[in-house]
């Protein structure tokens, strides 16, 4: 049983049909929320709905993809429409390192030499492709929602974002560079939205990777590295019913890492243990 109870809370999940959104879908629904669970590869939605078959009528699948405007608006409207309102939403969905270079991790060269595609490889598509799912798209969906929570005055906003280091990693750009656009706006959503009931935090794996695609791949890169990189999706379950719930009103601007979270420990005090101020990466920084 979920620490909190989410019962009437609707939750919109991005990215929601594997990984990570897949383990926030379950463990939102398993606290009583209603998901809307969108995501643009639909064919893992069966596996999904099989997921959280023990809560009937909580999740409704949508195919979006956020690169599109009007399929933003769909997913905002799909919220009121099936469950009659909106509370939440997770900005998940994204596009990683087995997009930008997708036969990378598979060139035994490269990890071995450690030759990655510099930041003038990838072409100009998928540049932008990164940027408006990474985060255009969720920058949209945040636009769209954050109207309605201000009116109700409450309501919950979660950007999955990622470690400076990884951010920074030869061969990520432009991934690294959008999760950081991704932080940086989480802390100016949080000081627009200050004093309204909407907080903006930001969930992220805390060292490692988390995407499914990566798996094999990121497991032959720690073997080597001698060094754990993968995260278990299901560490993300414990935090991200505590960040919607009624237990966070007031606490907003921060980042929380999965990795290290103990889900038998209460989630208040994990949250004070992990918690960090977000765009912290930004305040090192020397005055210009």
């Amino acid at each position: 049983m979920a620490e909190y109870s989410l019962d009437g809370r609707v939750v919109i999940v991005t990215g929601a049909g594997r990984g990570l959104g897949r383990a926030m879908t379950e463990a939102l629904t398993e606290a009583g929320a209603n998901v809307i669970a969108a995501a643009h590869i639909s064919d893992d939605f069966p596996d999904l709905e099989a997921s959280c078959d023990g809560y009937p009528g909580r999740v409704h699948c949508l195919p979006a993809d956020i690169r599109q405007a009007e399929d933003c608006d769909r997913i905002v409207a799909a919220a009121h429409d099936t469950f009659g309102g909106l509370h939440g939403l997770v900005n998940n969905a994204g596009l990683t390192f087995t997009y930008i270079w997708p036969d990378g991790y598979r060139r035994p060269e490269w990890i071995e030499n450690k030759r990655f595609p510099r930041f003038y490889e990838v072409n100009d598509e998928k540049i932008q492709n990164v940027i408006d799912t990474n985060f255009v798209g969720a920058d949209r969906l945040a636009r769209r929602v954050a109207p309605l929570m201000v009116e109700q005055g409450w309501g919950r906003i979660v950007n999955v974002t990622t470690m400076y280091p990884t951010m920074t990693r030869p061969g990520s750009s432009p991934y690294g560079p959008s999760k950081a656009a991704l932080e940086c706006a989480t802390e100016i959503w949080h000081k627009d939205l200050e004093g309204t009931g909407v907080t903006v935090n930001i969930l992220n794996p805390g060292a490692g990777a988390a995407t499914p695609g990566m798996a094999e791949e990121m497991k032959q890169m720690s073997r080597e590295a001698k060094t754990p990189i993968l995260i278990e999706p299901v560490l993300y379950k414990a935090p991200i019913v505590w960040l919607m719930s009624d237990a966070t009103d007031g606490i907003s601007g921060m980042r929380y890492d999965a990795k290290p979270w103990d889900a038998s420990k209460p989630a208040a005090q994990e949250g004070e243990r992990i918690g960090a101020k977000a765009g912290v990466l930004l305040y090192a920084m020397p005055d210009c």
